[in-house]
């Protein structure tokens, strides 16, 4: 006789099944070989805020001067390093971009949402492409994202970035990203005027002036740790189209670098994801515990569990083939991967938490 347990186990994975395979269709993704040249008729700024990215910026700053666009402004956000100097003596060689020293952010302010808001302010484009320091961006990448708002008809388009990995620990946690929105959040479901429905990534989100200017810009989630959610839900409440697409060849990042920056940057983000629910956040970890680890220390306990502990390898691999990661021999982590969350969970339970040397509530 199956358990309850074990039947509720299947049930769940039955559900995210159901979700990837809709999105393996429906979910779009950036061509790999977009076409190159500047758009006609439209001025295009690429922001990016970045705050003691010396060690980053040498790998992705060659990919930001490779796109056609207007201008490109890179935020120094009180750096302790060489970001800086990299920017200036980049900017040298290319009069299109230029280094902007940021101002402390005023009371009540999360560090990136006062950068960005700058960044806005000093553009002058009518299409703002916001796009954190660490993603790697292919040539012709950003004229790709304008051509999905375009065919999304879209006045907001984020794009979640191909993550990359290089640690261990790095391949326990960040590919929960994709995890979460390609099986519990169906392509369909996320095209409905709903605000409860609405995602984003903040690592690149693009804006028509227009649309960015109406929700009240990055100063309406001034103090959102997790803003890119809450500025998804502000293009809901205000009516606007929310666009979402994968970067596939074209828009990829290394988010993290090793585990512990990895339980840092989740810790930032959970509460936020959670509604701000401690309650929550606790329950989905249990369940996630219940759904992918014990069903391997119950294999000898029936048929039910195995085909459970199956079904979780099935679901990361089809993750991963959706988004092109590839990386199959991350299948022998799935059983382990909540419990390497513990530790991002529990600095999340508490009252503050640490990002990039500033503390936040």
């Amino acid at each position: 006789m199956v358990s309850p347990t074990a039947t509720g186990v299947l049930v769940f994975h039955a559900i995210k099944l159901v979700g990837l395979t809709i999105n393996a269709v429906a979910f779009p993704v950036l061509p790999s070989r977009p076409r190159t040249g500047k758009a006609e008729g439209v001025d295009v700024s690429l922001l990016v805020p970045a705050r003691d990215e010396a060690t980053r910026l040498p790998e992705t700053l060659p990919g930001f001067l490779a796109q056609w666009v207007d201008e490109i402004l890179v935020l120094d956000d009180g750096s302790s390093d060489e970001t800086a100097a990299i920017v200036s003596a980049a900017a040298a060689r290319d009069p299109r971009l230029r280094l902007i020293t940021g101002q402390p952010a005023p009371s009540g302010w999360v560090g990136k949402n006062w950068a960005c808001q700058q960044l806005a302010r000093a553009a002058r484009g009518d299409r703002l492409v916001f796009c954190d320091a660490d993603v790697h961006l292919a040539p012709g990448a950003v004229g790709a994202v304008a051509a999905e708002m375009d065919r999304q008809c879209a006045a907001v388009l984020s794009v979640f970035p191909r993550q990359l990995t290089g640690s261990l620990g790095e391949r326990l946690t960040v590919p929960l990203i994709d995890e979460v929105l390609l099986a519990f959040l169906p392509y369909p479901l996320l095209r409905l005027p709903i605000r409860a429905a609405a995602c984003a990534n903040g690592q690149l989100m693009a804006f028509d002036r227009a649309g960015y200017e109406r929700i009240g810009g990055h100063a309406s989630v001034a103090g959102e740790l997790v803003e890119d959610l809450a500025l998804a839900r502000r293009v809901r409440r205000f009516g606007l189209r929310l666009g979402l697409a994968l970067g596939g060849d074209v828009v990829q990042a290394r988010l993290y670098r090793g585990y512990g920056e990895a339980v840092r940057g989740f810790a930032k983000s959970l509460r936020g994801a959670h509604f701000g629910s401690r309650a929550l956040l606790l329950a989905n970890l249990a369940a996630h515990v219940v759904v992918y680890t014990v069903p391997w220390l119950r294999w000898n306990s029936g048929t039910a569990w195995r085909i459970a502990a199956v079904a979780g390898l099935v679901e990361r691999a089809l993750v991963n083939a959706k988004t092109g990661r590839g990386q199959y021999g991350e299948l022998a982590l799935v059983p382990v991967v909540a419990p390497a969350v513990v530790p991002a969970v529990a600095a999340a339970m508490r009252r503050r938490v640490w990002w990039k040397g500033r503390e936040y509530p």
